[in-house]
């Protein structure tokens, strides 16, 4: 790769967009070429992000019909996608299209569900509706960076923020053959985890001050989950999931339910834990409890873990926009150009927030 790859983020007017902006600012290899936005066409990024105005003081969002005029030909490219579910799979498809016919080499990662399944009948199953680019879901894989070695293709749709939390607690467990394959997960997400549009859970007077469930054991993220957990260590999992909404704007806190097969200890299971993520930049088995305001805004997992005999419970906090989505995307990225896979991401949580 050269120095400086050109980065493109289609639907980046949305929260996960604009977390991608901030990343791109910061990234010492990724340059932004184009932010794109049919609904903030022509505005300046600051007007829609003010936190950005001075990062991006000149530069404005652009149409989908226009983006690749900002990408020469012949070069390369990082293209993110923070399209919504549903209509991100068509958008990328065209994109790799005029990629090719422009002999832009490219990579993509999306941050939608479209890609989130190797099978296109699966994806309709739970997201009952058609795939928009049944023809390359065969040059896609989804996974967390943490749970592969290498992959053969060249682009990626990367796990929900739920999904993302839950898969790092829950996979080392099932490597690990202490339990059998069922898992029982709770998990809170902040209101930003619900995007950008108003919706009557995300009014802050319904959401301040208040917890509550909701899809209880019937949330499309389940099998996701049990998918990705299967893929990544060779168990199929049998996944119960109860999401809530929590009274805060970021952040993601899951627990772990599960029996293990004998009596067990939690040095027995932090070791299970530090074995697993011995490499991994962004995962760090705590002492005691993970909070969610010791990651907030950072690219981070905290993991902790607690035991009772037979019973065993795994939390993980990490930030929805961040390691759940954009931080995430960005950190697959890195490794599909060969980067560190920690570049532009080792800033650590603010703290306090």
């Amino acid at each position: 790769m050269t120095a400086s790859v050109p980065a493109v983020i289609l639907g980046a007017s949305g929260y996960v967009g604009g977390e991608l902006l901030r990343l791109v600012a910061a990234h010492p290899n990724f340059k932004l070429a184009a932010a794109v936005s049919d609904s903030g066409a022509g505005k300046p990024i600051g007007e829609l992000f003010p936190h950005l105005a001075s990062t991006f003081a000149t530069t404005t969002f652009v149409a989908h019909s226009e983006w690749l005029d900002h990408v020469g030909s012949g070069g390369q490219l990082a293209l993110f996608s923070a399209a919504p579910h549903g209509a991100s799979a068509a958008v990328i498809a065209a994109a790799i299209r005029a990629c090719e016919d422009k002999r832009i080499d490219v990579h993509v990662v999306d941050s939608s569900a479209d890609f989130r399944y190797a099978d296109q009948d699966a994806y309709e199953a739970v997201y009952k509706t058609a795939h928009g680019a049944p023809d390359i879901l065969n040059k896609f894989t989804c996974a967390l960076p943490e749970h592969v070695d290498a992959i053969d293709v060249a682009h990626v749709g990367h796990p929900g923020c739920f999904a993302t939390a839950s898969l790092l607690a829950v996979v080392p467990l099932m490597q690990s053959g202490l339990t059998d394959a069922e898992v029982f997960i709770s998990g809170i997400t902040g209101s930003t985890g619900s995007g950008k549009s108003p919706q009557p859970g995300t009014h802050h007077p319904e959401r301040n001050s208040n917890l509550y469930a909701y899809k209880p054991l019937a949330h499309r993220h389940a099998p996701e989950v049990a998918a990705l957990a299967e893929a990544a260590s060779g168990r199929q999992t049998a996944v119960h999931f109860v999401p809530h909404s929590g009274p805060f704007a970021r952040g993601i806190h899951v627990t772990v339910h599960a029996k293990t097969k004998a009596p067990v200890s939690d040095k027995d299971v932090r070791k299970v834990y530090a074995d697993a993520y011995a490499d991994a930049p962004f995962v760090q088995v705590v002492d005691g409890t993970p909070r969610i305001k010791n990651v907030v805004a950072s690219n981070q997992c905290h993991i902790g873990v607690a035991t009772d005999g037979d019973a065993v419970v795994v939390m993980a906090a990490i930030d929805n926009l961040v390691k759940g989505a954009a931080g995430g995307a960005m950190q697959w990225m890195n490794r599909l150009w060969g980067l560190p896979e920690t570049a532009g991401l080792d800033m650590p949580a603010p703290g306090w927030t």
